[in-house]
This record gives structure tokens, sequence and C-alpha cells, in this order.
């Protein structure tokens, strides 16, 4: 206590003054004062504890923007950096989980059919050549999937279908039902229809669907080459890019 009031009081009376007043030793203020933590050692550690209450109540998950985030919302004022070199001194790193959802299985027993179409994505006239292709929305109700037709002619989608399951019943079944809808066709011209090797256009089901119109011509990428449907992989990726810019407005 003597030594608290001597450090309390350091800017009125001399440190010597005050030991011989208190029958203190000069010396042993000195090396109690050494042992004292500062405000600033005592900001960290209350920091680092509060980060760390924060981390495990998140089972991990949160990064050092959602942590500092945490602190302000409690009204403990940190920036994002100071949090971030807390995190990596204590050995701490939230837990990435993956964003994607697989929408390709082409681990199936279906059987496949050869690339025809071989990247010939310029076409000079209508239904000589349609692409197809699935992929994932996620929304607060989970995810939704989009099946989409395009006509290489004009890239225009002349087909797709929305969907909360991959079943080929929702999504490519539909799909080439619309497209051909839009844009019938024709019983003496050759068509075209390319897609990847996913179980949705592999199996049974949607074989059997396409094959009562007999002019129509299967197409399949290679195992494991986007570029093999790169139109309808351009049009997915382009449209998720506007979405993306849009949500920042």
């Amino acid at each position: 206590m003597r030594f608290g009031f001597i450090k309390n009081h350091v800017t009125e009376f001399p440190v010597g003054k005050m030991c011989q007043v208190l029958k203190v030793s000069t010396s042993g203020y000195y090396k109690w004062l050494k042992q004292v933590p500062s405000s600033r050692a005592l900001r960290k550690d209350m920091l680092t504890k509060e980060m760390r209450a924060a981390y495990r109540l998140s089972k991990g998950r949160y990064g050092s923007p959602r942590i500092t985030k945490e602190l302000n919302m409690k009204g403990i004022k940190v920036s994002h950096v100071l949090v971030a070199k807390l995190m990596k001194q204590e050995h701490l790193q939230s837990i990435i989980r993956k964003k994607y959802k697989v929408t390709t299985d082409s681990s199936h027993k279906y059987p496949v059919v050869e690339n025809i179409l071989n990247r010939e994505f310029t076409v000079k006239e209508k239904n000589k050549a349609w692409v197809s292709d699935l992929t994932y929305i996620r929304t607060m109700q989970g995810w939704l999937y989009l099946t989409t037709v395009i006509d290489l002619y004009d890239r225009k989608v002349i087909g797709w279908a929305f969907s909360n399951t991959m079943k080929a019943s929702q999504t490519v079944i539909p799909a080439f039902n619309m497209a051909n809808y839009n844009s019938p066709i024709q019983a003496n011209q050759p068509l075209i229809f390319h897609s990847d090797r996913g179980i949705q256009y592999a199996c049974e089901e949607f074989t059997k669907h396409i094959s009562c119109k007999k002019n129509i011509i299967r197409s399949m990428s290679r195992k494991g080459n986007c570029w093999d449907n790169a139109v309808a992989e351009s049009f997915f990726k382009t449209n998720n890019v506007l979405n993306k810019k849009r949500r920042k407005f």
C-alpha cells in the first residue's frame, strides 16, 4: 500500500522523501515498480481474455473482423489491426468452411457419351447445338439450383428450371422441356445437346426423356474438363459476378 501511495503521488513529491517518511527503501520501491504491470499490459491482457471468449463462443468460426465487431458491441473499443495481431500471437484462426456446393457428380454407374461438340461453340443456325449446365444459388432458406439450356447460335437461355433438389425430374428435364417449347426441335434437323457428365444428364430418367427426339445427338464434356462446356460455365460465372456487384450498392 505504501509503494502504491508513492506511485500515485510521484508527480507531487520526491520519491526519496516519500520513502523516508513512509519508512521504506528507495531500492525496494523501484524493484516493486518493475513488477507492476503497466496500463498497456493490463489492457492487452483484458483484450486477450475477451477475444478468446468471443472465439470460443463462435466455436472457432470467427476471424478478426467479426471478433472486432463483437468487442465493439460490448463497448470495448479496439481496432481490427490490433485484434488480428493478438489472434496471431495466440495462434487463433477461424475455421474456414466450404462456401460452395458440388453440383456435378460424375462418379456414377450410368454410361456417358463422347464429346461430339468438341468445343465448336460458334454455330451459324438456331437449334444446331444446345449446351446445358446446373449451378447453385445460396438463399436464406437454403440452396436453390438453377439449370439452363443455351442455344449456341445467339447464346440465349432458351430453357431454365429452379429447384430445391438436384433430381433430374426437377432440373434438366423441365429445363429441356422449356427449351423445346421456346425453340421447337424440328424432326428433320439434327441437334447436338451438350452437357457435363453429371448424374442428372447421364441418368436413365433423362436419357429416356431426351431419346424421344430421335434427331438429338448427345455430347458430354471430358472428365474434369470444364473448358469443354465453357459457354454454359461462363454464363454462370458472369452472372455471379454481376450479382456480387449489385449487392455492393
